[in-house]
């Protein structure tokens, strides 16, 4: 059946820069995802939309050209666009899309039907950011993955989500015993970790953590590691000038940071050091790559691929979800 063309509530001035385009498509996707439009609904055709947007047919014929590559409309000759598939849209707000996060991202999307729609965002740490893009997103969504991270407003814009809408990834923060939450643990479970290579760091005088001024991983990771070599009577230093940093004989390391396992295995090529036999490393966070460079870099890592799952499974289910995903070493030759 034809469609009020007002039903699909265009806010021009909400949108903001927007291209126009892309703002009908997703006016049709929050008309579906919201019941507004239901499937077999005929939409305001493109001269309709023209007339009562002012906007071009080339506006118009992209964003319905989209939609059905997307398989969310369809189109029969002289009868116009109709809705083939109920849908329903997500917001995905990541901090930064390094590798280890692409794997979350792919199994995530790979665990989602296609009629639900994945929007990806990044705050990269930016408070500003976080709280615009929170603000902007309220009512657009049927669930909300958020990954967040220490900061001031970070907590005041994730209460503006709906609470049985909301999944809080990764890191356990601002959550009590009513949120949703899907997270590693970056405290008890390192140093378990640590405690299952300890005679493999007994080889070396001392053991140093890579902690750079830039990172932003949580600190208590470094925290468990003074308090694991404390309880082992290793020789210890945690490292955070990144400028300064300089590898040595007969010590091992443990990075947080790649950019830092980088610098690493750069001067040990320098100084003719073999990871694994005169200095040895443990990176966190598994990618990919890890197990083929230099024989194999050991790893204390979560499993990405199955915090995407779960975070589908969140988004599939009105169930709500309080899981920690589990952490573990993989010893590889770097040590």
């Amino acid at each position: 059946m034809a469609v009020d063309k007002h039903i699909l509530n265009i806010d021009w001035e909400a949108s903001g820069n927007m291209p126009k385009f892309r703002i009908v498509v997703d006016a049709v996707k929050s008309a579906i995802s919201e019941n507004r439009l239901s499937i077999g609904d005929v939409l305001p055709s493109v001269n309709q939309m023209c007339t009562e947007y002012q906007l071009s047919r080339d506006t118009v014929f992209k964003a319905y050209t989209i939609l059905k590559e997307q398989g969310i409309i369809d189109s029969v000759p002289n009868k116009g666009y109709f809705v083939a598939e109920q849908t329903r849209k997500v917001f995905v707000f990541l901090d930064t899309f390094k590798a280890y996060k692409e794997v979350l991202y792919d199994s995530f999307v790979h665990n989602i039907p296609r009629n639900v729609i994945a929007d990806v965002n990044f705050h990269h740490y930016n408070t500003r950011v976080f709280k615009k893009l929170i603000e902007d997103s309220i009512g657009r969504y049927t669930k909300y993955i958020v990954m967040p991270f220490e900061g001031d407003g970070v907590a005041e814009a994730l209460s503006l989500i709906p609470r049985e809408k909301l999944l809080i990834i990764d890191w356990k923060l601002y959550t009590d015993e009513q949120s949703n939450y899907l997270y590693q643990d970056f405290g008890e479970s390192f140093g378990k970790g640590l405690q299952d290579v300890l005679h493999l760091l007994t080889k070396y005088k001392e053991v140093h953590m890579l902690y750079p001024e830039y990172t932003n991983h949580p600190h208590v990771t470094v925290e468990e590691f003074c308090k694991f070599c404390e309880a082992n009577h290793l020789t210890y230093e945690v490292e955070t000038d990144s400028e300064s940093f300089e590898v040595h004989a007969n010590v091992a390391y443990v990075s947080v940071s790649d950019r830092m396992l980088g610098r690493f295995l750069e001067q040990c090529r320098q100084k003719k050091l073999e990871p694994g036999i005169n200095t040895g490393i443990i990176s966190y966070n598994e990618t990919p790559m890890k197990k083929f460079i230099y024989k194999g870099i050991t790893v204390f890592s979560t499993d990405f691929e199955l915090m995407g799952k779960k975070a589908a499974q969140f988004v599939m289910s009105d169930k709500p979800m309080q899981e920690r995903i589990e952490s573990h070493i993989e010893i590889r030759e770097s040590l």
